[in-house]
């Protein structure tokens, strides 16, 4: 049997299509799929660095430096933010379906496949905030969306205020669609499929806060040289 991906199908229809999946001899159109996938994160962080999004160390640093440079700084920051894009596409894609496969010997091509539909969440999560930032000036850690809104209510703490910014209600329908792929594609019991992707996004949560912290830090640190 051979399956032809179909990311909005698998979407709608998550039964039907984990069944055909589970029993697919052959995956087909995986390689498409991560193209345009990976070709859509780019764009999406294009896009959110053309609007200005993370380029607050530039703009203290306008009336500053020349002109000339200046826009160098834009270009370099643009081009950094498209490296980004496909970075953040590539490794949603491939490390988790790398780490379910070395941990439940499912085939990584119908692992792809799960993990596309999780790069689509995430790409609609970041569509979705970035005119929160733009028109309202919500920062991702304080997302309507995630808990770091309620986070920064019961703590001033950032590492903590990050670490529940991170946790979204998109995570959230991540892990409860990883889990339910996985559980259809092997019988493993549940308990532990639980166990490996809430070990995975903890670690995801606790990265993000990490470099959140350093990426504030060295936003502190350009200022002060500024001034």
């Amino acid at each position: 049997m051979i399956y032809r991906g179909n990311l909005i199908r698998l979407l709608l229809h998550t039964e039907d299509h984990l069944f055909r999946i589970r029993e697919a001899e052959k995956i087909t159109n995986v390689i498409k799929l991560i193209f345009l996938m990976t070709g859509l994160s780019i764009i999406v962080f294009g896009w959110s660095a053309w609007l200005g999004i993370g380029s607050d160390p530039l703009s203290s640093q306008a009336l500053n430096s020349p002109p000339e440079e200046y826009e160098l700084q834009k270009v370099w920051f643009f081009a950094g933010r498209l490296l980004y894009g496909l970075l953040f596409a590539l490794f949603i894609l491939f490390v988790p379906s790398l780490v379910f496969h070395a941990a439940y010997q499912i085939s990584y091509s119908k692992l792809l496949i799960v993990q596309l539909v999780v790069l689509l969440a995430l790409l609609v999560e970041r569509v979705i905030w970035i005119p929160l930032f733009v028109y309202v000036g919500l920062e991702w850690q304080v997302s309507p969306f995630s808990l770091g809104i309620l986070a920064s209510y019961l703590t001033d703490a950032p590492f903590f205020i990050y670490f529940f910014g991170a946790v979204s209600l998109f995570q959230l329908w991540i892990i409860f669609f990883q889990v339910r792929c996985i559980a259809s594609l092997v019988s493993v019991r549940m308990r532990w499929v639980w166990t490996g992707v809430l070990l995975l996004h903890l670690g995801y949560w606790i990265c993000t806060a990490i470099f959140a912290m350093d990426g504030m830090y060295l936003v502190d640190l350009i200022t002060e040289r500024g001034n």
